[in-house]
């Protein structure tokens, strides 16, 4: 990691620090119970004692979100890559997607519980499939199709066939809108992991935990469970940000020219 880079830390960590150190003080300054809103410092407590429950929680909710993200993801991309080749079937889904992506969570939950059972974590996952699905599908046969003509026509000018065109200005245009999506549906996908256990599946997850303990007023508990989801969430979206960085290290390069040019 270079010192740019490093550099680059600072101002979230600085941020963070001072968030929360406000959230301490305001509580206690102000004179807040601990059942409206926990110290930052109580909530350290609890995700301390109650580490090895939370962390089991964290690992269940995570396999959960990083399967239905993994599956998401290659139906997405697979149904994009489909419809390159039929634009009749491309304008005839897109809106669809459109349309079931702008569908609630809270209310796919209760179906897919529904079609899958209550009890096993196969509902759970297909929440989360259907959530990561559209958004990586939309985006990337976006990326697929809105290519420039020149350069088709310039392909096509040497006698290139359709992979040579797929693998050649395809897929490296449609590579942003990947990764832009990636970037939107990896936090997401533990949202919708949580939000689907609200709804039914096996007791020992970060949503019933967070859900539970809530209903008992040991909210420090409840908070602490959402910190290890939000460290989920973080530790996937930095997964997001490295793969953007293995696949396309030419947007990486040129954002370092752009920097070093800079007075």
């Amino acid at each position: 990691m270079t010192v740019g880079r490093l550099r680059g830390l600072v101002p979230p960590l600085v941020t963070g620090a001072l968030f929360l150190a406000a959230w301490e003080g305001g509580v206690r300054g102000l004179g807040i119970r601990e059942f409206l809103l926990p110290k930052p410092t109580s909530i350290w407590a609890q995700l301390t004692d109650q580490w090895p429950t939370l962390r089991h929680a964290g690992w269940e909710t995570g396999r959960i979100a990083v399967s239905g993200l993994v599956v998401g993801i290659i139906a997405g991309v697979l149904l994009a890559f489909f419809t390159t080749h039929f634009r009749t079937v491309n304008e005839g889904l897109t809106p669809l997607a459109v349309a079931v992506n702008a569908t609630p969570i809270v209310a796919l939950a209760p179906i897919f519980n529904a079609w899958f059972g209550i009890t096993g974590t196969l509902s759970n996952q297909a929440v989360v499939v259907a959530v990561v699905f559209f958004p990586v599908f939309i985006n990337t046969a976006k990326g697929l199709t809105e290519v420039h003509p020149d350069e088709i026509e310039l392909m096509r000018s040497y006698a290139a066939g359709e992979w040579t065109i797929l693998r050649e200005v395809r897929i490296p245009n449609a590579l942003p809108f990947f990764a832009n999506a990636l970037r939107l549906v990896a936090p997401l996908s533990v949202i919708a992991a949580i939000v689907a256990e609200y709804f039914g599946g096996p007791q020992d997850r970060i949503g019933n935990v967070i859900t539970s303990n809530a209903g008992f007023a040991r909210y420090d508990v409840a908070w602490a469970a959402i910190a290890v989801a939000s460290a989920v969430g973080l530790a996937l979206f930095a997964s997001t940000l490295l793969l953007e960085r293995v696949s396309m290290p030419w947007r990486l390069a040129g954002r370092d020219g752009e920097s070093t040019t800079k007075p």
